[in-house]
């Protein structure tokens, strides 16, 4: 049973309880706030990693297209199919070369290289110059 103080207000309504009821709706709605992002997010994330595998997909269906097609015109001005299948070999050799020096080029930084610097107080590398 709650009894009414002289002003007529429930001791249920101090300040305090009016603040606090406060702070939790507050937190409550950013909470939901981030809910939704991350859902949102997630959906994003989905659909570009769905699109990410489509892509390769193409991109491999291409390639190979194109070293059918190379293989094709070979065979068409008479060379023989073991040489042929050779330049084809070359040709994908070359173009994991070529993607492997991409890569390397891309992984020289380490992640979250910043990020380990200040937690082990160290200096940041110098630019060569």
């Amino acid at each position: 049973m709650r009894i009414a103080s002289s002003t007529g207000a429930s001791p249920g309504d101090s300040p305090l309880d009016r603040a606090w009821g406060r702070l939790r709706r507050l937190t409550a709605d950013y909470a939901l706030l981030g809910v939704l992002d991350l859902r949102r997010a997630a959906v994003q994330l989905a659909w570009l990693v769905g699109a990410g595998i489509v892509i390769a997909v193409l991109v491999v269906s291409a390639w190979m297209a194109g070293v059918t097609a190379l293989i094709a015109y070979l065979l068409a001005r008479e060379v023989s199919w073991p040489l042929a299948l050779i330049v084809a070999g070359a040709v994908n050799l070359i173009g994991a070369g070529l993607a492997g020096w991409r890569l390397k080029a891309v992984l020289a930084d380490v992640p979250f290289a910043a990020t380990l610097r200040q937690l082990k107080a160290d200096p940041p590398p110098e630019e060569p110059k």
